[in-house]
């Protein structure tokens, strides 16, 4: 249940008696993150330690963190409550699978994993806290996975869409068509001007109602010729240019007028025809489905963790609250449930590396360099 955030904090016998061990500078749930935690993120973040690439994405995302120590602290909250949330959906990894992502990054840097974890040693990371970092890192990814990345869908027009608005609506559309056709050889007796005016009269009795496989069977000279003048299957592109502008308009039924061909002349039937990705620009198109799931994740992914807080108990003390070695507790109004009241330990390990996670995309190797 969600607890207002008006809820006051008091200490017992502040400033009073006591010596103070930290300073709280926000409360999630029933976690706080305290100054020291704030400025130890900051200084991993700053030597290139490991961070989570859910909620740092890349290299100006952090650098604007390391400027901006309000955005870091937002960044440090945000974390905690989306574990929050895959500790009430119970979607804890087993140290197994934690293993396995471990001996597969290894595998992928090219190293064994002794040698992982020796590299780790040498850049001052603790074997276990690379652990927790990939166990936390693969449970994110079960959740957003499922509250986001499995949620968006783009489509086909959705490409084309982007693909039309970025270079000026321009309607061009690739398409596979399956072809026939009625060959008239120049080789043939009379030449050239002779097998022009055998396809003017295959045209004329095409236009008249004649139709086209007898026609083709009458009159094609193709050497090869197939049941109804069959050519195969081809794609936009992989006609030469005459051909693809005179089929271009086609619907499947339709033929052109007589063209040129190779040796002389043809007249081409459209049989089937079809939209297909554009083998032209395919490469681009994809690089816009990608900027398009990613644009759809980051939207998608802000307005859930804005769901998550609102569902969670979330306090800043903007004042920079002390902690002393004395009880803290947390007082609220009448009538107003109390939040989780978390006793600080001086102990406490303050330190867990957070996670890393890919946002739009597949998550990447977690590399060791």
């Amino acid at each position: 249940m969600k607890v207002l955030a008006a809820a006051l904090i008091s200490l017992a016998a502040f400033a009073a008696v006591g010596e103070t061990v930290e300073r709280i500078v926000a409360i999630v749930n029933d976690e706080i993150i305290t100054s020291t935690d704030v400025e130890k993120y900051a200084a991993r973040l700053k030597t290139g330690g490991l961070a989570d690439d859910l909620l740092i994405p890349d290299e100006p995302t952090k650098q604007a963190l390391l400027k901006d120590r309000e955005k870091l602290l937002q960044t440090m909250i945000n974390a905690k409550v989306i574990d929050s949330e895959v500790k009430k959906q119970n979607l804890s990894v087993p140290i197994e699978r934690v293993e396995q992502e471990i001996r597969k990054v290894a595998k992928n840097n090219g190293v064994s994993r002794d040698e992982l974890k020796q590299a780790l040693s040498e850049r001052g990371i603790p074997f276990s806290d690379y652990q927790d970092f990939i166990k936390t890192g693969l449970e994110r990814q079960s959740l957003v996975e499922k509250a986001i990345a499995s949620r968006i869908k783009i489509s086909e027009d959705d490409v084309m869409n982007a693909y039309a608005a970025k270079h000026g609506g321009n309607d061009e559309q690739a398409f596979e068509y399956t072809l026939a056709h009625i060959y008239f050889d120049s080789a043939k007796t009379g030449g050239a001007k002779a097998a022009r005016q055998r396809a003017d009269e295959a045209l004329a009795k095409l236009k008249s109602g004649v139709p086209w496989d007898r026609e083709a069977a009458d009159a094609s000279e193709d050497p090869g010729y197939e049941q109804g003048g069959l050519l195969g299957v081809f794609k936009t592109g992989e006609l030469h240019q005459g051909l693809d502008a005179a089929i271009a308009k086609l619907q499947p039924g339709e033929f052109t007028n007589v063209i040129p061909a190779s040796g002389g002349f043809e007249i081409v039937k459209v049989v089937k025809k079809k939209i297909i990705p554009d083998p032209r620009t395919e490469k681009e198109r994809e690089g816009l489905r990608q900027q398009l799931y990613e644009s759809a994740f980051k939207k998608q992914l802000a307005d859930w963790l804005e769901q998550l807080r609102t569902d969670a108990f979330v306090r800043m003390n903007p004042t920079n609250v002390s902690v002393t070695n004395t009880q803290l507790t947390v007082v609220s109004p009448p009538g107003v449930p109390p939040p989780p009241t978390p006793t600080p330990d001086p102990n406490r390990k303050v330190d867990v590396p957070d996670q890393p996670k890919t946002p739009g995309r597949m998550p990447r190797s977690r590399s060791v360099k």
